[in-house]
C-alpha cells in the first residue's frame, strides 16, 4: 500500500484532486488524469532495464522519474494509487486482438472496480483505450472522447471490449495476481517476436488527438489531420521526447536489434 507522501506525489504528477470518496465520479476523474499524462511507451525494453511492475519501484518511476510504460507498468502503478485511496479494485488480464486472432493469455494487464454494485473497466495501459473507465454491465455502446466503446459477453468469464466495432482485446473474469504475469514480462523483454522490441515508442493522447514518437518518427494528429516529421538527429528526438511527454533522457535510446519498421505497432493494436 502507498504511504501518504506517495499518494499525494502521485496525484500531484498525473494532475488529479485526492477523492473525498472512491466514487464513480473520482474515479473517472483519476482515470481521464492518468491516461493524459502518462504516456503508454517501451523505451525500458530498449534501454535493457529492469521492468518493475510488482512493487512500488513502477510507481517510483512514474512519479519521480516522470515516465511512462506499457501496460503491466501502468496497470501496476494505477492498482497501488487505487487501493491507497479506498477503491475495491481486482487485478484482471486479457488477451489482444491482432491481425484477426488473440494473442497469448496474460498479455495484457487490466483493471476492474466495483462502485455500488457496477463493475467498470479500468485500463490505462492500452495505447488506443478509453479516456473513461467502461462499465461492464451493459451492451449498449458508450461514448468516449476516444471512440466509441462496448461490451461482448463471450462465456461466464470472458468478455471482449470493442472500439468502433473493432474488438481490442478480451478481458477475463479469473482471479489473477501480479505474479502471474512473470512469464509474459519475460516473454516480452527477451523474444524476437516481442512487438515491445520491435517497435520503440511512446505516445500519449491529445485533448484532441494524439501524438506518437516511433524511434525518430513524430506524428501528430488532431482533429482530422496528421503529421509526420522524421527527426533530423539525435538533439531533436531529445527534444521531442521532453517537449511532448515531458521526458527527459540523457541520451537517445538505441533501439532494440529486433526492431522491425515493418511490424505494426503495438500502441495501434495495444
Amino acid at each position: 500500500m502507498l504511504d501518504e507522501v506517495t499518494t499525494a506525489a502521485y496525484l500531484k504528477r498525473i494532475s488529479a484532486q485526492r477523492p473525498g470518496q472512491p466514487d464513480l465520479a473520482a474515479l473517472r476523474h483519476l482515470h481521464e488524469r492518468h491516461v493524459m499524462t502518462v504516456p503508454f511507451e517501451s523505451l525500458d525494453y530498449h534501454l535493457g532495464k529492469e521492468i518493475h511492475y510488482k512493487d512500488e519501484r513502477i510507481v517510483e518511476k512514474i512519479v519521480r522519474g516522470r515516465r511512462g510504460g506499457a501496460c503491466g507498468e501502468l496497470s501496476s502503478a494505477f492498482l497501488f494509487l487505487l487501493q491507497a485511496l479506498g477503491f475495491t479494485v481486482h487485478l484482471r488480464h486479457g488477451r489482444v486482438w491482432i491481425g484477426g486472432r488473440l494473442r497469448d493469455p496474460y498479455n495484457h494487464m487490466l483493471l476492474t472496480v466495483e462502485i455500488e454494485g457496477r463493475h467498470w473497466l479500468v485500463d490505462v495501459g492500452f495505447g488506443k483505450g478509453s479516456r473513461y473507465p467502461i462499465a461492464l454491465d451493459t451492451a449498449e455502446a458508450q461514448d468516449d472522447p476516444h471512440g466509441a466503446f462496448c461490451v461482448r459477453k463471450v462465456d461466464d468469464r470472458a468478455t471482449d471490449v470493442l472500439r468502433d466495432g473493432k474488438p481490442q482485446y478480451r478481458v477475463y473474469d479469473d482471479p489473477t495476481s501480479l505474479s502471474d504475469f512473470d512469464q509474459a514480462i519475460y516473454w516480452y523483454r527477451t523474444s524476437p517476436d516481442s512487438m515491445l522490441l520491435q517497435n520503440m515508442f511512446c505516445s500519449l493522447p491529445l485533448d484532441d488527438g494524439w501524438v506518437v514518437l516511433k524511434d525518430d518518427v513524430l506524428t501528430i494528429t488532431r482533429g482530422q489531420e496528421t503529421t509526420t516529421e522524421k527527426l533530423a538527429d539525435d538533439a531533436a528526438v531529445l527534444d521531442a521526447y521532453e517537449k511532448w511527454f515531458g521526458i527527459t533522457l540523457d541520451k537517445r535510446p538505441t533501439p532494440s536489434p529486433y526492431l522491425r519498421s515493418s511490424v505494426r505497432m503495438a500502441f495501434e493494436e495495444k
